[in-house]
């Protein structure tokens, strides 16, 4: 004969359940404030090939200070803006603009449309150069603007 305290299943209650389920839902959330790359614009800066800077919109702009005194002036410079909310990444009617302080446009440079990929935009070091002499006086800023972000992002200050 058989007893039923040899064969008592457990079942779980309905408080262990929710439990373990809010605790798993509280991780995911942690996990995901923590990932810079969630839900934010981001772009890579790159002097020929190599990558000198890599942001995320969120990250403090003294931080995004680009030296390109020991570049040689045939050189470029690739700029890569990635939207988050464009599936390939690249914007459309692209643009770097370099600014003086007092937000005075110096050079700008139109990029073409790459729908299917984010080819990044080449910006030469010799130009750079010359504009930086010639407004030794002032800092320059790097500027990215799109049909997707009008009002422009700034990514650098040259030095």
């Amino acid at each position: 004969m058989l007893t039923s305290t040899n064969r008592t299943m457990k079942t779980p209650n309905a408080k262990t359940t929710i439990t373990s389920l809010l605790a798993a839902l509280i991780i995911g959330l942690i996990t995901m404030a923590f990932s810079p790359k969630l839900g934010l614009d981001s772009y890579e800066i790159y002097l020929n090939d190599k990558l000198i800077m890599k942001q995320y919109i969120n990250q403090p702009l003294n931080l995004r200070t680009l030296q390109l005194d020991k570049a040689a002036p045939e050189d470029l410079l690739w700029v890569k803006y990635n939207h988050c909310t464009i599936k390939s990444g690249s914007g459309s009617e692209r643009v770097i603009v370099l600014k003086d302080a007092q937000g005075h446009e110096l050079k700008q440079w139109t990029f073409a449309n790459s729908p299917s990929e984010n080819k990044p935009m080449k910006v030469s070091v010799a130009e750079l150069r010359q504009l930086e002499k010639a407004h030794a006086e002032h800092q320059i800023s790097m500027y990215y603007k799109s049909k997707e972000l009008p009002g422009g992002e700034l990514l650098a200050y040259l030095r």
